[in-house]
């Protein structure tokens, strides 16, 4: 986070993880078309269109005192570019996980679910995140509560879960307003912008 009183600029920093194929750049595209940004996405792809680095992209709000930018990533799902996750996630403020709903894909999103835990060591614990189980338009979808148990949910802090279908935009621009609700809880609660400006 960057908080630029003179210029009343708050800069925030989002990241969508999750294993391969989970929907994390379609999610991205989905979320800046609802703002009709969507050829405002940069992506670094392969020749089979598989984000390599990163996706990224920049919203802005602005309110009569204060703009807020947003600087939104998505990570790579590909394990042979997995030194480039832990570079995407630095001084991040919020997360959102889209995990593939798919009963195929439980394991992967367990597997990616504990990397992510192990780039944050227990700060996981209270950055703001938002689990989003996507693909909800599929069948043979597994138990999200089962996974909310296997992960030990409830021993997290500033964390929400939402229900996604990225292909149509369903719950992407609900899971987007949660975590900000989230980043912006924590910062009130913090009263950061108040003792320094």
């Amino acid at each position: 986070m960057i908080i630029d009183c003179l210029d009343k600029i708050i800069q925030l920093k989002i990241v969508y993880f999750g294993p391969a194929l989970s929907g994390k750049t379609t999610s991205l595209k989905s979320l800046f078309n609802h703002f009709g940004k969507k050829d405002k996405v940069k992506s670094i792809e392969s020749t089979i269109n598989r984000t390599l680095f990163f996706d990224y992209g920049t919203i802005s709000f602005q309110n009569e005192k204060w703009k807020l930018k947003l600087h939104i990533y998505s990570t790579t799902g590909q394990d042979f570019y997995i030194v480039t996750r832990p570079i995407t996630l630095r001084a991040v403020d919020g997360i959102v996980f889209i995990a593939d709903s798919q009963g195929s894909a439980y394991e992967r999103n367990l597997i990616s679910w504990n990397e992510l835990d192990t780039y944050f060591d227990n700060s996981l614990i209270i950055l703001p995140k938002i689990i989003a189980f996507n693909k909800q338009d599929l069948p043979d979808k597994f138990s999200h509560a089962t996974f909310l148990e296997q992960i030990d949910y409830n021993k997290y802090e500033n964390i929400d879960i939402e229900f996604t279908i990225a292909l149509n935009g369903e719950g992407i621009l609900s899971s987007f307003e949660n975590i900000l609700r989230l980043i912006f809880k924590d910062l009130y609660k913090s009263k950061l912008i108040s003792s320094l400006c």
